[in-house]
Order: C-alpha cells, then sequence, then structure tokens
C-alpha cells in the first residue's frame, strides 16, 4: 500500500509527498510539506473521498492550493482516496487519509476520536465540510469539539441524498455557522429541504483559473494530436459517466446531427463511473450506427486544450448544482448548449452566452447543436460573450476573496 503513494506528486512548491502511518488508529496518513504557522487561522477541509475527480473534488483542492498562505494554513482529510487519481498532484497542503468502514462501528469512533484530537492539538479554527458524511458525522464531532467555525458546502440538489440523509439535514444540518451553496438554485433548494436560516445560507459560485487555460495546447496542436482535421465539427461534454450527466440523450441527438454533419466528432470526457450505464451507451452509440462518430476518452489532465480545439460544448446532464465544466468551456470561448437545471441557467444566458434547453429533449438538443454548426459567427460571439462574463465574473480570484471574507466574518463574529 504504502508504494502507491510515496512519490505520488509534488505539491505546487516543490515539498515532497511522505507516507507515515497513523498507529493510534492503523490508518494512512499522506503529507505535503508545509511549514507549521501556528499563529494563522488553520482551515481542516474534510470530504467524504477522493476517488472520483468531480466538481466539488476540484474545487476543494483550488481552494487549498489557492488560499492566502500569509492568512490561513489549511489541511486535507478524507475517509477513502484513489492514490491514482493524477488530481492529487495538485494538492498543496497535508492530505490526511483515515479509512472510516462504519460511521456508528468501531472505526467511526476510532476516526472520531482521531478528528477530535486533531482540531484540539493542530488549533484548528474552521472545519469545511464536503458531502453528506462529512456534514452529518464529521461536522457535529468538530462542533463538540470545541471547533471555533464550521462550515459545510452543499453543491447539488441531493441527489445523492438517501431517507437518513434527507433527515439528518433536517436536524444537524442547523448546527454548522454557515452553509456555502454553489448557486441560488441549491441555496433555495436548503433553505425549502433542510429547514435552514436564509441568513445562514450562502451563495459561493465556482471560480475559474484562467491562466491555465493560456497554458493549454492551441486548437492546431490538439487536432493534429488526436488527429482530427480541422474542417470536423467536434462537440464535446465533459463529466464523469453517470446516468445523471445525460449523455444517453447527447447519444441522441447525435444522431440527429450526424443525418446532416455526417462527419462531426462526438467527444465524452470523464471517467466511466457506471459501468452498466457505460455499457448502454456502447450499445446505443453502436446501435445508431455512431461508432466512428463517437470518442469516449475517460478523464484527462488536459481538458482546456480538448475544450479549446471543439466547436461546441454540450451539457446535457439531467440535475447540476452548478458545473464546473460549463464554466471552463465558457472560459474556454466556447458556444454552450446546456440543459435548464440547477444552476446552469445563472450563468449562461440564453441566446447570448449560450443556448439552454429542457432536459431530456434530445430533439431540441440537436437543434440547437445544429444552429451553433451551422452559423460560425455567431457561435464564435457567443463564445466570446462566455468568456468575457467569465472573467468578470466566476474566476477563481473572485471565488477566493468571497471565501476568505467568510471565514474572516464568522472568525471575527467567534472572538467577540
Amino acid at each position: 500500500m504504502a508504494s502507491r503513494f510515496n512519490n505520488l506528486a509534488s505539491s505546487g512548491d516543490g515539498s515532497s509527498q511522505v507516507l507515515e502511518d497513523a498507529a493510534p488508529i492503523g490508518c494512512k496518513t499522506l503529507h505535503i510539506g508545509e511549514t507549521e504557522a501556528v499563529a494563522r487561522p488553520h482551515i481542516l477541509f474534510i470530504i467524504d473521498e477522493l476517488v472520483e475527480m468531480g466538481g466539488a473534488e476540484r474545487s476543494l483542492f483550488r481552494m487549498a492550493r489557492l488560499l492566502p498562505r500569509e492568512l490561513f494554513r489549511c489541511s486535507i482529510l478524507t475517509f477513502k482516496i484513489n492514490p491514482e487519481a493524477p488530481d492529487l498532484k495538485d494538492v498543496s497542503c497535508p492530505l490526511y487519509v483515515w479509512p472510516v468502514k462504519k460511521t456508528y462501528g468501531w472505526s467511526g469512533i476510532k476516526v472520531a476520536a482521531r478528528i477530535r484530537r486533531f482540531i484540539r492539538e493542530e488549533n484548528v479554527s474552521i472545519v469545511h465540510t464536503f458531502f453528506e458524511t462529512s456534514d452529518l458525522w464529521a461536522g457535529p464531532i468538530a462542533r463538540l469539539s470545541g471547533c471555533p467555525v464550521w462550515v459545510s458546502s452543499r453543491r447539488d440538489l441531493g441527489i445523492l441524498r438517501s431517507f437518513k440523509h434527507r433527515v439528518g439535514y433536517k436536524f444537524l444540518g442547523g448546527l454548522s455557522d454557515a452553509v456555502l451553496a454553489v448557486s441560488p438554485q441549491v441555496r433555495d433548494f436548503c433553505i425549502r429541504e433542510d429547514r435552514l436560516s436564509p441568513v445562514k445560507v450562502r451563495t459561493l459560485f465556482n471560480g475559474i483559473e484562467m491562466e491555465r487555460i493560456s497554458r493549454s495546447s492551441s486548437r492546431a496542436a490538439m487536432r493534429q494530436q488526436m488527429g482530427i482535421a480541422e474542417n470536423v465539427p467536434v462537440i464535446t461534454t465533459v463529466g464523469n459517466i453517470r446516468r445523471v450527466k445525460g449523455i444517453d440523450v447527447f447519444v441522441r441527438a447525435a444522431a440527429v446531427v450526424c443525418r446532416k454533419h455526417p462527419q462531426a466528432l462526438f467527444l465524452i470526457v470523464g471517467r466511466r463511473s457506471e459501468e452498466e450505464y457505460c455499457r448502454e451507451l456502447e450499445a446505443t452509440i453502436q446501435a445508431q450506427g455512431l461508432h466512428s462518430n463517437f470518442r469516449l476518452l475517460g478523464s484527462s489532465e488536459d481538458v482546456f486544450s480538448i475544450l479549446r480545439m471543439s466547436d461546441v460544448f454540450c451539457l446535457p446532464s439531467r440535475s447540476e448544482g452548478f458545473s464546473n465544466a460549463l464554466l471552463e468551456a465558457m472560459a474556454c470561448r466556447l458556444p454552450c448548449v446546456a440543459t435548464d437545471v440547477g444552476g446552469n441557467g445563472e450563468v449562461l444566458q440564453h441566446g447570448d452566452t449560450g443556448l439552454l434547453v429542457a432536459s431530456e429533449d434530445w430533439n431540441d438538443l440537436a437543434r440547437r447543436l445544429l444552429f451553433l454548426l451551422d452559423d460560425p459567427a455567431l457561435a464564435t460571439e457567443m463564445g466570446l460573450r462566455g468568456e468575457e462574463l467569465i472573467r468578470s465574473q466566476f474566476t477563481a480570484d473572485i471565488m477566493m476573496k468571497n471565501l476568505v471574507n467568510v471565514y474572516q466574518e464568522l472568525l471575527e463574529a467567534r472572538s467577540h
């Protein structure tokens, strides 16, 4: 096990990663070197797992990496990890992996005691939780351990919640000092479903690091690398392949598009999260005679380069909190077609920065894709307006400024 973690990657500042045993509870701790500075408030991010790297996981890494070091220090705690995940190279603070088999079992008791001890010994000022186990189990532990501030992030419309989660959020959700919703729609959901005070729930939009786009490959270079001719229309979607992402709707729309553009190429960038669903998709692609029109690329470390060489971005999701992939596509000047779910309509303004369609409506999705492919000048204008919107409202700098303001406000309130 240890050999899988050793020299996994280096952090942003070149510090090394070393695996150590956490002997008291028989778990593993992955450390990424950082000079301790007790005077700075210590932020402990807690997330259920780091296995599939989706929007929440990448946003967490972005927060930890961009948090002003002169103001805060931070650590990350998770209960399950995929040590091969390429995104771990972006982790720039101590990362602790403490496995929990059952939160109400013996392993849960031991990890709860370790969380309590860590908060006290490491002088943790803020615990910031992500997802159900962290929100409903680790967050209350932090509160009972005397951590001054507990912040919870909510990033979806409850699509992963079980009955016990729904009950737990109603009874325990109000214990946190603040809830950061990724979109106004998610904020409304939390207020309504979790019975939270509107004063406590704030909207914190995702943010894009624009400089990373400028470092990605050009359209011509990426097309040459992937063996795609310049005149081939490329429509791309990004997201781990799950039914909720609506890739089957994307495939049905593609069949219509290919009647007019038989050379069109449809790219799916994302991990095969649901194998049965992936097999269904592949069978549908074959049955529609679209085998040569589709490429399932899997996870990619070079998403920006793929987006930059595409012609249109499509987000056919059945549910979204606030899509990182949509922001990234717009930041890459891509005209976008997205379903009108969750926070998509907050950033994609229909007819201006892109086009919205109803969820499940593959005919309208195909019609909108064709509209953009057949009017390159308009598509370019939409892409440029989309990039302008991202630069003005949805950059990582703006996100971090707002997050720091929340942290400082909550700490200030606790000091009085």
